[in-house]
């Protein structure tokens, strides 16, 4: 374990704190913003946020850093992912993305108390039986080593609160005289809930009254949210208003800038899309006023055959996730809520994946559905399927997605479009996003992947890889892409293991010191296996120093400090 002032210490003797430029500008909505290098190496435009993106269009989103990557990429803050080509100079192994697996005691989380199953009538028909992220909140908190999971209860009802130890198990507090988990009611007293809400745990907050963010759509206030705050979760400031936009807004901290990022909702000529604001403090008036247009799906989000309409998205989270921001993407696929209503089923929304690392600029390079809506009638998750404020939690070696569900259909026979809705989790290998392959057809001999130059300053190398019937070696190239003596691929002792921390040893026993703050390639040498991740650490333990999304059991902050001792 390690305090917080030891770990500023490091991070700013590695240069790896978040934000570090000191080069500051104004673009024209008056906020400020870093102009120059980011912790990996790319530089922003002078113009941010960009512009330059067509609501129009439905072609994919350029992403620039990609087109033109650095010279030479520090990788200081967390594991290095291969979910692009950020990293890669030449490679003959084969990139596969991965699929998560479906917890086979979803759904976790079913309505079970009278706010839950009771019968809602409002402008969008009756409806019962539902327990709603929408987008609501699941975060670890290190305080008091608890999941919470903050969740509507009853369509257009109370915000309420639940725990767990482990993701899978869950117990609804009690709150009030009544017994109940109600942390907030609906109605037009400050803040309201009932409404699309999203609640953010900041462990990492500076004042301990702010630890808790919370964006309420507010009732009686047409489209206005308002921007609240609190010490416990529970008790909420009075709130500020955002500005005007549709529903489902959320927000998200973007650490490598030090900026708060609002996800805004807005109708545009295709339809469901994404505007873009962001500011360095949370609680910001008028925020939603400086938004400019961000993202919408494309031609590649292909249309459900049996409904045909052009796919919108929905809703967009974000979180840091070790050395990335991981973009959650609600893609509806309809069919128009007048079917839905007058059919009695839910409305299709499925959740794929985007990776960003400059904080605007998204790479989707897979539009199967990272999680799938079933269609299949009487399922917990036939449709209208959503994720969280948060998206995932780190769990030892296993990533945890907890997302909502509709079935359309409650335990009493009523039918309705948001009827029936219960919590499920989806797991994936930490790291497991993509991989770096080398199947059993590449021979004994496998294949090799090298990077671009890349910076470093701590001392201890880390894998996330999969080859125990294969074996990975490692070797650092110089400036003219010779191997470094001690370090070549010879020198490495051989790695047949399957594990997500795994230090790389060589022979002589020296450790990466010796060529800290120097530009070095690292050639991989697979056979006969998956390389997920690399990451070069200050620590013995594989502390990564890089960001652990909405936390997990033996995270003391949001950031990765504790190596090996956080695995269970």
């Amino acid at each position: 374990m390690y305090s917080l002032c030891n770990v500023l210490f490091v991070l700013t003797a590695l240069g790896c704190t978040a934000g570090s430029s000191s080069n500051k500008t104004t673009n024209d909505t008056g906020l400020g913003h870093d102009s120059a290098v980011l912790y990996n190496g790319i530089r922003l435009p002078d113009e941010w946020p960009p512009r330059h993106i067509d609501a129009k269009s439905d072609e994919p989103m350029p992403v620039p850093y990609l087109e033109n990557p650095p010279s030479v990429i520090p990788i200081n803050v967390g594991r290095q992912l291969f979910v692009d080509d950020f990293l890669v100079e030449s490679t003959t192994l084969r990139r596969i993305y991965h699929q998560p697996e479906a917890y086979q005691g979803n759904p976790v989380f079913t309505p079970s108390t009278d706010l839950e199953l009771h019968r809602t009538n409002g402008g969008e028909g009756a409806h019962e039986a539902v327990c709603y992220l929408g987008t609501g909140g699941v975060f670890y908190d290190p305080q008091e080593s608890l999941i919470k999971m903050w969740y509507t209860a009853g369509w257009r009802g109370p915000l309420a609160l639940a725990t767990s130890p482990d993701g899978f198990s869950w117990t609804r507090p009690s709150l009030n005289a009544n017994g109940e988990n109600v942390v907030l009611l609906p109605g037009d007293e400050e803040p309201g809930a009932g409404r699309d809400n999203s609640v953010y745990l900041d462990v990492a907050a500076k004042e301990v009254s702010e630890r808790y963010k919370f964006l309420a759509q507010r009732y009686g206030a047409g489209q206005n949210h308002t921007l609240h705050t609190s010490e416990d979760g529970l008790n909420w400031s009075r709130g500020i208003e955002t500005g005007l936009a549709s529903d489902y807004c959320t927000f998200f901290y973007n650490p490598f800038r030090n900026i708060w990022v609002h996800s805004i909702k807005r109708n545009g000529p295709r339809g469901r899309a994404r505007d873009y604001a962001e500011s360095p403090t949370f609680m910001h008036p008028d925020i939603y006023d400086s938004s400019v247009y961000w993202v919408n799906a494309d031609r590649l989000d292909e249309p459900d055959p049996q409904v045909g309409d052009a796919p919108q998205l929905y809703m967009l989270h974000g979180i840091a996730y070790e050395s990335i921001l991981l973009g959650m993407f609600q893609i509806h696929l309809g069919p128009h809520n007048n079917v839905c209503e007058k059919g009695l089923f839910p409305k299709i929304t499925e959740l794929k994946l985007g990776f960003s690392r400059d904080g605007f600029h998204w790479h989707r390079p897979v539009r199967e559905p990272f999680i799938k809506a079933s269609r299949k009638e009487g399922a917990w998750d036939r449709a209208y399927l959503h994720s969280t404020t948060g998206i995932c939690l780190v769990m030892g070696d296993r990533l945890y997605f907890p997302y909502n569900g509709y079935s359309g259909i409650s335990p009493t026979g009523w039918k309705g479009m948001y009827t029936g809705a219960s919590i499920g989790i989806m797991t994936l290998r930490r790291d497991g996003f993509a991989s770096m392959e080398a199947g059993a057809e590449a021979g004994t001999n496998g294949g090799t992947l090298t990077t671009r130059p890349l910076l470093f300053s701590g001392k201890q190398m880390f894998v996330n890889v999969d080859c125990p019937n294969g074996t990975l070696r490692v070797e650092l190239l110089d400036a003219n892409g010779a191997p470094i003596p001690g370090f070549s691929k010879d020198d490495c002792l051989p790695i047949s293991t399957d594990k997500t921390l795994c230090a790389v040893r060589w022979k002589n026993g020296a450790n990466l010191s010796s060529l800290a703050n120097k530009p070095v390639r690292f050639r991989f040498y697979l056979s006969n296996g998956n390389l997920y991740s690399f990451w070069v650490s200050p620590f013995d333990s594989g502390a990564s120093l890089g960001y652990v999304a909405a936390g997990g059991p033996g995270f003391s902050k949001n950031i990765d400090l504790e190596g090996a001792a956080a695995y269970f």
